[in-house]
């Protein structure tokens, strides 16, 4: 039988065409002819070719260096190494396999909400939240003063106006329902660094600046300092995640429970005293 697989393994590298060698080590050409860009001219497929050959034979150079100086511990401890890193390749690949297949993706306001409720005291705030709306016009904008009343104000009817003027703005946002970092706000409008945070953050601010590049016009509409507790609706998504990743880890408990009692039911797993 030995001898079958032996002569078996010997056609098979005598039907290959070899492209390179280090020492007892080749490399096929069928190993690289799938790794060649499609649709590359012959000219740099060449060079790839050439580029492949010379970075693996250094690779399996140093592999055989490696194998020639390291001591016999040392080796057994890297195969160990990568015996159990296949293991763990195999395993967390049959358990997301079985995860997306069987896991509850549905999650509910009213799952949210409970969770949110259960656990307040792990949702404060560890940055500044604002609610907001703002313009960047050009410099030489006309319509300054008409366009501070819009935007202060904030009826329908100027909410309409402002929308049908934002193809005159350099940059705008007005949804100011949904809750905003600070940071994030900063960052966006440097002008903004400048001003005393405290006196930014006062729901109800209202702020026009000016630069080179423009006028700023800036409604804090609300805010919520560090500290406080965070609002439901911003922290949903963290939530979410939160529960789908509970989920994920109650699935693999009862996966690891049950393969080892079906294991042990049909005689596959044994410990003998």
């Amino acid at each position: 039988m030995a001898c079958i697989v032996s002569c078996q393994n010997f056609k098979n590298k005598i039907n290959k065409k070899a492209i390179a060698r280090v020492n007892e080590t080749y490399l096929y050409q069928e190993d690289i002819k799938e790794l060649i860009p499609k649709n590359i001219s012959d000219v740099d497929s060449i060079s790839f070719i050439n580029h492949y050959i010379k970075t693996w034979a250094t690779r399996q150079l140093f592999i055989d260096q490696a194998l020639r100086n390291l001591t016999e511990k040392e080796l057994k401890e890297f195969d160990d190494l990568v015996e159990d890193y296949k293991s763990t390749l195999y395993i967390n690949a049959y358990k997301n396999a079985v995860i997306n297949k069987s896991i509850n993706m549905e999650i509910t306001e009213p799952d949210i909400k409970t969770y949110y409720d259960q656990n307040l005291e792990n949702f404060n705030l560890n940055e500044e939240l604002v609610k907001l709306r703002y313009l960047h016009l050009p410099p030489d904008y006309d319509n300054i003063v008409a366009t501070q009343r819009q935007l202060n104000r904030f009826n329908e009817e100027d909410i309409e106006e402002l929308e049908t003027n934002k193809q005159e703005y350099l940059a705008y946002s007005l949804n100011d329902s949904t809750w905003i970092r600070l940071d994030q706000v900063l960052n966006k409008t440097p002008i903004l660094k400048k001003q005393d945070k405290t006196k930014l953050l006062r729901s109800g601010k209202y702020m026009q600046l000016r630069d080179s590049t423009g006028v700023f016009m800036v409604k804090i509409k609300d805010v919520l300092k560090r500290d406080t507790q965070a609002p439901l609706e911003y922290i949903t998504p963290i939530i979410r995640q939160i529960i789908l990743n509970k989920r994920k880890l109650e699935l693999v408990k009862k996966i690891e429970i049950d393969i080892t009692k079906d294991a042990v039911e049909n005689k596959q797993f044994e410990v003998y005293n």
